[in-house]
């Protein structure tokens, strides 16, 4: 099933998912050295991993409900697209949620906001595997035809051309 939210021939939301998903998965090993020399820097740069992460994963999230609109109802790809993507608003909350929590004194995050952080990265992983269930199982946002010697998507030609 072709994505509905392209760009030069690619689905945009699949484009955009690696900056939340980088983002706010790494924002957590910065936690992590934070805790292990106590160095507030570290703090700081998870900080404002997890600001960035929840812009760029709104942003994400507008193209992926573009593209969920566009399943076809009664279908398991509904289904597992309405996990993922509730899933994924979830993981949003939960980091916006830490990073209040974070507000007064980035620098030295507490306990509760690292933790609701690590429980995000975990539900992440579950969601993002579900995407991945969406694309590489269920055809959602991959060229009708696809194949291996498929032209460019630039060249305005049908994927499903000569094999």
């Amino acid at each position: 099933m072709k994505a509905k939210a392209r760009f030069l021939g690619h689905p945009i939301h699949q484009m955009l998912i690696v900056f939340p998903l980088g983002l706010l998965g790494m924002s957590l090993a910065f936690d992590i050295a934070y805790l292990s020399s106590g160095n507030s820097q570290w703090g700081i740069i998870s900080y404002w991993m997890i600001v960035t992460g929840i812009v760029s994963g709104l942003v994400a999230a507008v193209f992926g409900l573009i593209d969920w609109l566009a399943i076809p109802s009664g279908t398991r790809a509904k289904r597992i697209g309405l996990l993922h993507g509730g899933g994924n608003v979830v993981v949003l909350l939960l980091f916006v949620v830490s990073c209040l929590l974070r507000d007064d004194a980035p620098g030295t995050p507490e306990g509760l906001a690292i933790g609701l952080s690590a429980v995000a990265v975990g539900l992440a992983l579950v969601t993002g595997w579900l995407g991945g269930e969406l694309v590489d199982r269920l055809g959602v946002g991959v060229e009708e035809g696809a194949h291996l010697d498929a032209p460019s998507s630039l060249s305005g030609q049908p994927a499903s051309g000569t094999r």
